[in-house]
């Protein structure tokens, strides 16, 4: 009798269990134990625990483009993890701006130099914000290519963000202006308006509130 997997089926042979997998489309098959030792279950999870291993070896050996990996290994992981805003913001990012221009180098192939030169050319025309954010993506692409063997050190470990980047001109209200603002306003509106200016509570968060009962 034999049981189909997604990692893998087993089958009875002569007191043993026979694992069965297919890997690059050839099938192959190995003894996992024997029947009177090891139950169906143990046998199943011993053939996904080769699979798996052989999997993660393929991927290892593989040598991956930048643009495969990232939309491959690095985003499926990630997003996991990222709210679906956040997720949105970071694939549309890293897409435009890293995997468009480098998605058929070999992930093996760069160096730190014209990464921080990529920096330096984004720098001319985007905030600093953007900047940094490409700089953190880029550690983190290449951080989690380290873990999976693909480059043996990471060439974005000492990137910088350049001081050229543009910083955002934060206004701020003086104590003056914010006087004349709470006396123009009714009761109701200049309690919205000191939780916003003096507790920096934001107009979602304000609009939420509710009184007790």
């Amino acid at each position: 009798m034999r049981t189909r997997h997604s990692t893998g089926g087993v089958r009875k042979q002569r007191g043993r269990w026979i694992g069965m997998w297919y890997a690059d489309g050839k099938r192959k098959s190995q003894v996992v134990g024997s029947i009177k030792d090891m139950t169906k279950t143990k046998a199943r999870e011993e053939v996904a625990r080769i699979v798996s291993e052989e999997r993660a070896k393929r991927q290892s050996d593989r040598a991956w483009t930048f643009g495969e990996f990232v939309e491959t290994i690095y985003f499926p992981y990630y997003s996991r993890k990222w709210k679906h805003s956040t997720r949105e913001n970071n694939v549309n990012r890293i897409s435009v701006h890293l995997v468009a221009p480098f998605r058929d180098r070999g992930l093996s192939s760069f160096r730190r130099d014209e990464l921080q030169d990529l920096l330096d050319l984004k720098a001319k025309s985007l905030s600093f914000s953007v900047v940094d954010h490409l700089r953190w993506d880029l550690k983190q692409i290449f951080d989690m290519a380290v873990a999976e063997g693909q480059v043996v050190r990471s060439p974005a470990l000492l990137l910088f963000t350049p001081k050229e980047a543009k910083k955002p001109v934060r206004l701020a209200m003086t104590i003056r202006e914010v006087q004349i603002c709470f006396g123009a306003l009714d009761q109701r509106e200049r309690l919205i308006a000191k939780l916003a200016i003096l507790a920096g509570i934001r107009p979602g968060e304000i609009f939420a509130l509710t009184w007790g009962g």
